[in-house]
């Protein structure tokens, strides 16, 4: 919900800061998405009236214009502009001027130029170069420069003439708080955080000074009959004759650009302006197009068609409802009107429509159809039916107001499902057991009455009956009076207490290796990554899982959202490629990345079997060896000794010869940890990445079982170490940690380490053959070794790595 600080302080009397008052508020429980200040940085604009606009010679859509500054040019009051809208051609327009020096939006810089020889001294500027999104300018001026109404100084300062200094902070609303989805919801929830009162816009029934022209009461313009009434509990309408189309006034644009809304004409910006100020959507339809002077609220018939506002045909079912007259359906109600009822620009009788809806209708309709729009999102999430007459007369006064047309006095008001709102018993010890604090009952009732609820005080001060306002479709039982007073009393001041019958926790082993894995991965350079569980069925083809294998046996989804996410995850290398895919695409030279998350596989049991799983990721600035580094590094983090990679001729998701199989000896068996290597070139174009790509993905739960993190510490050495480097000629199929695994068995409780440093082909080595090359390192803990002592258990190593592999020592 976008809100503007400007229009939310017409309601309540905010004088804190932007950045205090986001604070409050999230430690309330509004949480913010962002904080936009419109015009932050910009200078050097002005308001300017277009003198002349000349075709440029030899230009086809280039202009030369004389722009009036007034006072806001140093060189005097016209400036020649160039510039390439058309719609600048109209002497006499007012329009906004960035000068010579100006920063605009990004700190774009406007300087004097040339352009085809000639001069420009300046920028006629449109709403977008102004920090507008191009949904939200009006659609003349889209495409063109941003023209201004009558009555601004030429010459003034534009950021402070249009208000273009506004703050617009996005709220998260939840799905429970339809309320929020309003700025007079929102004004209401700041004024309770900071104790100030709520202002209500003015909402007449009747403009002032309505002349008694015979024209009637609404009623005789409109009949309202609700067939269904448990899906349309009320229905409003009232109606405005004398209309005039045109744009609305300036300051509601403004106000509606700043909130996300493109200004259309006036009465669709009034009932949009009105949308946005009490959260209830509003329809209007042109009287001419209602036929028999009735609105007949029912369900559709099955297979009925109706044509939307979007000019979409759409077919119906039984269940839709509908707004009809007497022939004929005019809007499917709370999703969109019909294009047989709109607007158009010779529209002299309206009917406004302030309307209750069932939630769960307008959610259903709207799904089935693929149709969602403003008055949807916030009908399937629950309008209150009371604010229907408000709203009404809000619309009306606004036409009264600003000139677009004369209210018909009356409304006809069908309310056949309306509710009482029931009070909630709140008990004030409870309260303050639940929150671990020692709050009054006097303190409880102003908090609560700060939230718009009527609060009796019982007897002895132990129970607050509370009534809700009937906004406040959330609030329906004891804990949630408690949650509202936790918001306004603030949670940052609640203590951190331990219920009296819980026990300290523990974080269980796996999770404590997880954080350690996390430490090691981020301190090596790796971002954590999180992904969604439900996966398209096609992940399996994206990174070529082989037909065969298990991991193509998928969970599936019962009710997906849909085909992209009816699965559930067997692996996260998918997830990885498209994380790693999704960087590559916005120009980053590099990325590693991990990601620890569940994966699901098919059960005998009622759910499925969820195993943890580990992957890490990265290209550019790197190779297989960096990857196997930060393998090594997390295992050595979380104790697991001993692993094998080996050799995988695994040719589907993995670069064939560049691949290898995690193994561990562990308990007389042989676990299979994951596998590491470089991505399939394959698979890597089909993710459009065009670099070399290396991920691992290990079975975290086989890491937990195989860790032992006992610790065991050992003196700084004593005595000397005795180096030995060794170039071994092996068969290419001859695995490294083969040898490593021959050197220790035989190096006799004297052979510290063995490292591979070097991996040799070349013209020197025959075909089918390498070079690896290795370091030894020799020490005794008690005693300095000999070279006797050191050359006979090199030797026995040597032989024993000739015996089991074949490897010999290559000769120079």
């Amino acid at each position: 919900m976008l809100v503007p600080l400007g229009w939310l302080k017409e309601y309540v009397d905010i004088e804190v800061s932007v950045d205090e008052f986001a604070e409050r508020m999230v430690m309330s429980g509004s949480n913010i998405e962002t904080i936009k200040h419109y015009a932050d940085g910009v200078s050097g604009v002005a308001i300017g009236r277009v003198v002349s606009a000349e075709r440029m010679k030899d230009s086809d859509h280039l202009n030369v214009c004389v722009v009036d500054v007034g006072g806001a040019s140093p060189d005097g009051g016209t400036l020649q502009i160039v510039c390439g809208a058309d719609n600048v051609r109209r002497p006499g327009a007012l329009v906004v001027v960035a000068l010579p020096g100006a920063v605009l939006p990004g700190g774009f810089k406007i300087k004097k130029t040339k352009l085809r020889g000639t001069e420009s001294c300046g920028m006629i500027c449109s709403a977008q170069e102004l920090g507008f999104e191009e949904k939200v300018v009006p659609v003349n001026m889209r495409d063109g420069i941003w023209l201004l109404p009558e009555g601004l100084e030429v010459g003034a300062d534009a950021v402070e003439a249009l208000g273009l200094g506004e703050t617009v902070i996005d709220f998260e609303i939840t799905p429970n708080r339809p309320d929020c989805l309003s700025i007079i919801g929102m004004a209401r929830e700041a004024a309770a955080v900071f104790g100030k009162q709520l202002t209500r816009p003015a909402a007449r029934e009747d403009a002032p000074g309505r002349p008694a022209d015979g024209r009637g009461q609404a009623s005789d313009h409109i009949d309202v009959a609700i067939e269904r009434p448990d899906l349309c509990p009320r229905y409003v309408a009232r109606v405005c004759d004398g209309v005039k189309i045109t744009d609305s006034p300036f300051w509601m644009q403004m106000r509606l650009m700043f909130a996300g809304v493109r200004p259309i004409n006036n009465i669709v910006d009034i009932t949009n302006y009105v949308m946005l100020e009490y959260g209830h959507p509003i329809h209007a339809f042109d009287v001419r197009q209602i036929d028999g002077g009735a609105i007949v609220v029912d369900t559709a018939k099955d297979g009925e068609t109706f044509t939307t506002l979007d000019g979409k045909e759409r077919e119906l079912s039984g269940d839709m409802l509908l707004i009809n007259d007497r022939s004929k359906p005019v809007a499917i109600a709370g999703v969109m009107g019909g294009l047989n009822s709109e607007i158009v620009d010779d529209t002299q009788t309206i009917i406004v429509e302030a309307a209750g809806f069932s939630a769960d209708s307008v959610r259903l309709t709207s799904k089935r159809l693929g149709l969602r729009s403003e008055a949807s999102s916030r009908f399937e999430k629950g309008v209150s039916p009371e604010l229907s007459g408000d709203a009404a007369d809000r619309v009306c006064a606004l036409v009264a107001d600003t000139g677009a047309g004369d209210v018909v006095p009356g409304a006809v008001d069908r309310y056949p499902g309306k509710k009482d709102v029931a009070p909630i018993d709140v008990r004030v010890g409870r309260v303050n057991a639940v929150l671990g604090t020692s709050i009054s009952a006097d303190d409880m009732s102003d908090m609560l009455r700060r939230l718009g609820m009527d609060v009796n005080i019982g007897a002895g001060g132990a129970t607050l009956t509370a009534t809700p306002p009937h906004v406040r479709l959330d609030l329906t039982s004891e804990i949630d009076f408690v949650e509202e007073i936790a918001r306004v009393y603030g949670y940052n001041e609640l203590a951190s207490t331990l219920h009296r019958d819980a026990a300290e926790a523990t974080a269980p082993a796996s999770w404590r290796l997880r954080e350690l894995t996390r430490s090691a991965l981020v301190g090596m350079g790796y971002s954590e990554i999180q992904t969604y569980s439900f996966v398209s069925p096609k992940s399996a083809d994206d990174v070529m899982l082989p037909e065969g294998s298990g991991k193509r046996n998928f969970v599936k989804i019962i009710n997906p959202l849909g085909e992209e996410n009816s699965v559930m995850r067997t692996m996260l290398l998918p997830n990885m490629a498209g994380m790693l895919a999704g960087n590559y695409s916005r120009g980053n030279a590099r990325a590693r990345l991990f990601e620890i998350g569940n994966t699901f596989s098919p059960s005998a049991a009622e759910l499925p079997e969820e195993r943890l799983a580990l992957a890490i990721g990265f290209y550019g600035g790197g190779g297989f060896y960096d990857l196997k580094g930060a393998v090594d590094v997390v295992f050595e983090k979380l104790g697991v000794s001993g692993a094998v990679y080996t050799s995988d001729p695994d040719t589907g998701s993995w670069h064939p010869g560049r691949c290898a199989r995690i193994e561990l000896p562990h308990g007389g068996d042989t676990i299979t940890l994951g596998r590491i290597g470089e991505i399939h070139p394959d698979v890597a174009r089909r993710y459009d990445i065009g670099v070399p790509v290396f991920a691992a993905e290990l079975d975290f739960e086989a890491m937990v079982s195989a860790s032992d993190m006992t610790r065991a510490y050992s003196p700084l050495p004593r005595y000397p170490a005795a180096t030995l480097d060794i170039a071994l000629l092996a068969d290419e199929d001859v695995a490294a940690s083969e040898i490593e695994r021959a050197a220790y068995a035989n190096g006799g409780g004297l052979l510290e380490s063995v490292k591979l440093f070097d991996v040799y082909r070349g013209e020197q080595i025959a075909e089918g053959k390498k070079s690896l090359a290795f370091n030894l390192v020799y020490r005794a803990k008690d005693r300095t070794l000999t070279d006797e002592e050191v050359g006979k258990v090199h030797a026995r190593i040597l032989k024993d790595i000739s015996e089991k592999t074949g490897a010999t020592l290559r000769e120079v």
